[in-house]
């Protein structure tokens, strides 16, 4: 990733001026929401159109990301395909295309993802770069949705596209996108997704074009090196408020590769020194990690990473600041070792590196929380059901295949002055909503709500999680299951306690009632048997004693905890769906001692 930063001499003023800058600000936010309702309503896979499994990003002249989505696991997308093909080379009306996870460096990390990328040109003048990366349903691979817990090799997990000219100069490589339909189960959805995409892509270009026509391509090019610079600032800014001089670590773990193998940990430190200019340097360690996994939790992680991560978490959600390269550029040096888990050796599977993602997520709060910093307790890791298999037309009667990947949401931490996060997926990512999953596919939803006692118990209650009850109305169906935490639930911090885990059961209750593996494929389910997947919660914030009588009560009679967790856990004494004072004064008398973290049990370090 380039080190691109406004380098203004004293004294010259900046070509954008302050109120220029805010303007163009917006003006590329508008063109990406623009971009992403585009790809939303013209897409044909639900994980698009429903799942919301997209994003979209300007970066400069140079490549660098200037404006992104606020997604956390964003890496160098530019370098991959200015490596091979110079920006000297590209004119009006191109379009790169790629997958390729190893190629890229991690810039995309498992091969369903599709990334586009073409140049803006103004009167001959490269000008900027506009993306939209979207996950496709199918393509190809050991099995139906491409992602299984059975692969061992990348090959296994679909076609691999090199960086690729899509489009020359309005000339469309027909011959190549041929290729890639061909190899998915489902090539309707592929084409119809693939037109979306270029579609918003196309919409990107012109919008931005316009940007360029109004203010000028000398303008706009300062006035992205400005949000790089002020973003970089705030972020080195804020590493210096939470991190004094020395290194801090912290190791998080996920449970199993789905081939009997784990835990797996993750080891990070960070490293604040000074440097021989007087200059503070960051040093962000990940050589400690595990060894890489013979299943497909392999996270191939690109640099950017790590300072993307935590410029999201300094920027809080500001509408004022930028998400961008701002925040990989904050951190100094990246260092990853090969063979490792965040640096796995090719042809290594990726294909559900969303759990490792999400356990490296965790750990970059655990540093923050170690060095004293205020990040929210870990979160659980959503999960993915892969059902695929045969239902009955009810025109004429003919067995159609099917395939349906559902992503369900979990809990997230909670934070120093908030409850987590119930129910939610990944970032703006949604749920399907039962009427669509009954409409769409041969499944009935009997149960959709929140699970009971999920959320880490705390000042700050963790996030809860979701339970979905299908009723299996075709033929026949194979399963596939990512559900992770279970071993080693996500932790709560200063004295809240560790969330829930998930669980998935085929028919609960029965006489025939089974508990699947959390991480599995090859789960037969036939017409007529009932599916309940259960998800986990996110870890509490401060001593659950500290929670709000009243909040607590609000909790049980929404269905969040039970009267028996509420006594038991908080010390709140509920007696006809009221608060007994007395008792719950009584109760918290003999309050419970804590350690920093809690993960089944309190510990002052987590190992």
């Amino acid at each position: 990733m380039s080190d691109t930063v406004n380098k203004k001499s004293d004294g010259v003023p900046p070509l954008c001026d302050p109120v220029t800058l805010e303007i163009i600000r917006g003006a590329v936010a508008a063109a990406q929401a623009e971009m992403e309702a585009l790809l939303e309503r013209t897409a044909i896979s639900a994980f698009i159109r429903e799942k919301k499994d997209f994003y979209t990003a300007l970066f400069d002249a140079d490549g660098v990301m200037a404006v992104g989505s606020m997604v956390p696991i964003f890496g160098d997308m530019t370098t991959p395909v200015l490596e091979k093909f110079p920006a000297e080379t590209m004119q009006p009306g191109d379009l790169y295309w790629y997958n390729d996870c190893y190629g890229s460096r991690g810039a995309v990390s498992h091969s369903n993802d599709q990334v586009l990328l073409a140049p803006v040109f103004n009167d001959g003048r490269l000008c900027a770069f506009v993306m939209s990366w979207a996950h496709f349903a199918d393509i190809g691979g050991i099995h139906p949705g491409s992602i299984s817990p059975d692969a061992t090799e990348i090959f296994q997990e679909g076609i691999i596209v090199p960086p690729t000219k899509l489009i020359s100069a309005g000339v469309t490589n027909e011959t190549a996108l041929e290729i890639f339909h061909r190899n998915s189960r489902f090539p309707d959805q592929s084409i119809g997704d693939m037109r979306a995409l270029m579609a918003s892509v196309d919409l990107g270009v012109r919008r931005i074009g316009e940007i360029v026509d109004r203010f000028g391509a000398d303008v706009l090019a300062d006035a992205l090196s400005q949000l790089l610079v002020r973003t970089r600032k705030l972020v080195r800014e804020k590493l210096a408020e939470t991190f004094d001089y020395g290194t801090y670590s912290f190791t998080d773990a996920i449970d199993t590769d789905g081939h009997g193998n784990g835990p797996f940990k993750i080891r990070f430190s960070l490293t604040r020194e000074e440097a021989e200019d007087g200059d503070d340097r960051f040093i962000f360690d990940a050589t400690a990690t595990d060894d890489q996994a013979p299943g497909p939790v392999n996270f191939l992680m690109n640099r950017g990473v790590p300072g993307m991560a935590l410029g999201l978490f300094y920027l809080g959600g500001d509408p004022a600041q930028v998400c961008n390269a701002g925040g990989p550029n904050a951190i100094d040096e990246v260092r990853l070792r090969e063979g490792s888990l965040l640096k796995p050796t090719f042809p290594a599977p990726l294909g559900m590196r969303g759990l490792t993602t999400m356990r490296v997520l965790s750990a970059i709060n655990g540093l923050v929380n170690v060095a004293g910093g205020k990040a929210p307790a870990a979160n659980s890791a959503y999960v993915i059901t892969i059902m695929r298999g045969n239902f009955r037309d009810e025109d004429d009667g003919r067995l159609k295949r099917f395939l349906l990947a559902d992503g369900i949401g979990v809990g997230y931490g909670a934070r120093p002055n908030a409850d987590g996060i119930d129910a939610v997926y990944f970032v703006a990512q949604e749920n399907y909503p039962v009427e669509f999953l009954e409409v769409g596919y041969p499944v009935r939803l009997r149960r959709y709500g929140i699970v009971e006692n999920s959320g880490g118990a705390g000042k700050y209650r963790g996030g809860c999680g979701i339970v979905r009850e299908y009723e299996i109305l075709a033929e026949d169906m194979m399963l596939a299951v990512r559900i992770d935490s279970v071993k080693n639930p996500p932790w709560g911090i200063h004295g809240g306690m560790g969330g829930g885990s998930g669980r998935v059961t085929v028919n609960p209750g029965l006489a025939n009632e089974k508990i699947l593996k959390p991480l599995s494929d090859g789960n037969r389910l036939v017409k007529g048997d009932i599916l309940r997947m259960e998800t986990g919660g996110g870890g509490g914030y401060g001593h659950p004693f500290d929670r709000a009588a009243d909040k607590v009560l609000a909790d049980v009679l929404g269905g969040f905890v039970s009267t028996e967790a509420a006594e038991r856990l908080y010390g709140v004494v509920i007696r006809d769906s009221i608060v007994d004072r007395a008792a719950t004064a009584a109760l918290r008398e003999n309050r419970p001692e804590t350690k920093a973290f809690h993960r089944q049990e309190y510990v002052d370090v987590l190992a």
